[in-house]
């Protein structure tokens, strides 16, 4: 959690606020593999991309 807080705090300091979107994709994306690896869900995931 500290990394978390150290990057919203240089994004506050930086004014790097373009960044946010970014690492929240990123984020999702990377949730959607993991969830994805073991699922029954996995065919139909891969068909979004």
């Amino acid at each position: 959690m500290s990394f978390l807080g150290e990057l919203w705090a240089f994004m506050k300091a930086r004014k790097k606020f373009w960044m946010l979107p970014i690492l929240v994709i990123m984020v999702l994306l990377g949730g959607l593999i993991v969830l994805s690896q073991g699922s029954a869900l996995a065919p139909f995931l891969y068909t979004l991309f």
